[in-house]
């Protein structure tokens, strides 16, 4: 079940929110893998004193608190519209939408009207897009969402976050106890969510999730590069560089989580059609996997002085991949922001280039989709037992 964790609640959060929360949403599953992180690194600091078998008892009981809360909300939380539309489930889906709006006076919400912009989305979609298998995601235009989804994922491995996470590894190498290295893991992990709000507040200033991910990559590919000059201090140094490195680790932390960690939640749940979403998302999440057990495995082979002895070292071999994924950011990640799902389609149709998605003009209702698209999920509609639902 970890992979279905990993893959609905991206797809669920983008698909229940309106264009202009769909972001936030979609990166605060970020948020609560920081929080998680956050909370497992207290409990086992609280454990660093024991030297019984309850040592490791404790953190394995305390997971087992979860399941019941998450099942009860999970079984509250209203479908996703987008599928209801696809299953022909149009007065469900209805009564979905709303359930996720606050109606008020100040509300100009119309349910049956986007009810009818999701069918002509998902029969503008149908009509680009033949089938709805994974063979499907490297076909036509879909391989070009595919490739960027797979990216966006394995980016966050490559721009070096597995050689961040050993900050704990060079602090203790410049002496700290294993209680204050820890502390700084719990700071960083700290830092991981301030990252996910820092984010947010940056998008709501209308700061683009493309120019995040490209200048973010730009910015740890410089503190990459200082981390790898760090190595040469003199041994004689050795516990000030060790300081150094560890502390600009968090810093690199931060700088991650404001913005390639937070924005690809949003990239990934966005840039995939709708038909093909947890496919696609599915196949970006199994590429972050195997990048992340390859990293996993090398750099502590990097770091290890009983191995390849890079120390910080590593820092150049990290930053020049950075560098390959700035330079794929720059001509291959679009700007998504702002633009509604059947927008995406047209322009991922219609072959426009990454750099100009911002500021090329579609019409998405002046496509034709065929009245045989329209009809079918009208007719579907009707042939769907009646129900009623409360508003």
């Amino acid at each position: 079940p970890w992979g279905v964790f990993q893959t609905l609640t991206i797809t669920y959060a983008s698909e229940v929110c309106p264009v202009n929360m769909r972001a936030y949403l979609a990166s605060y599953v970020n948020f609560c893998w920081g929080l998680g992180q956050f909370i497992g690194i207290g409990v086992i600091m609280s454990m660093l004193d024991r030297d019984d078998e309850w040592a490791y008892r404790i953190p394995y009981a305390l997971q087992w608190m979860w399941p019941l809360p998450l099942a009860v909300g999970i079984f509250f939380a209203p479908e996703s519209p987008w599928w209801l539309v696809r299953k022909g489930k149009l007065d469900k889906a209805k009564a979905s939408l709303l359930r996720l709006t606050s109606l008020n006076l100040e509300t100009e919400f119309d349910a049956d009207e986007t009810v009818d912009m999701m069918v002509h989305t998902t029969a503008l979609e149908e009509k680009t897009t033949k089938g709805a298998s994974y063979w499907d995601c490297f076909k036509g235009h879909d391989l070009r969402r595919t490739e960027i989804v797979c990216a966006c994922w394995g980016i966050q491995n490559l721009s070096g976050n597995s050689f961040s996470n050993y900050s704990t590894y060079f602090l203790t190498q410049a002496g700290l106890d294993s209680n204050s290295a820890y502390g700084f893991a719990l700071g960083q992990y700290g830092i991981n969510m301030v990252g996910v709000i820092g984010a947010w507040f940056l998008m709501s200033r209308g700061v683009g999730r493309r120019s995040l991910y490209l200048y973010g990559l730009c910015g740890l590919c410089a503190m990459l590069l200082v981390l790898g000059f760090l190595g040469l201090v003199p041994e004689s140094h050795r516990r000030e560089g060790s300081i150094a490195t560890g502390s600009i680790m968090l810093g690199w932390a931060l700088m991650y989580q404001l913005t390639v960690g937070t924005v690809c939640y949003s990239l990934v749940g966005e840039l995939s059609t709708r038909r093909l979403q947890i496919k696609t998302v599915a196949l970006g999440r199994v590429f972050y996997i195997i990048v992340n057990i390859i990293c996993s495995i090398i750099t502590p082979y990097m770091l290890n002085p009983g191995a390849w002895d890079w120390r910080n070292f590593a820092g150049f071999f990290w930053a020049g991949l950075c560098f390959l994924c700035v330079v794929y950011t720059y001509f291959r990640v679009p700007e998504p922001t702002g633009r509604s799902f059947a927008e995406l389609d047209l322009l991922f149709e219609k072959g426009v280039s990454a750099r100009k998605f911002a500021t090329t003009k579609v019409n998405v209702f002046a496509e034709d989709v065929g009245g045989d698209f329209m009809n079918k999920y009208h007719q579907r509609a009707k042939a769907q037992p009646t129900e009623f639902y409360a508003s």
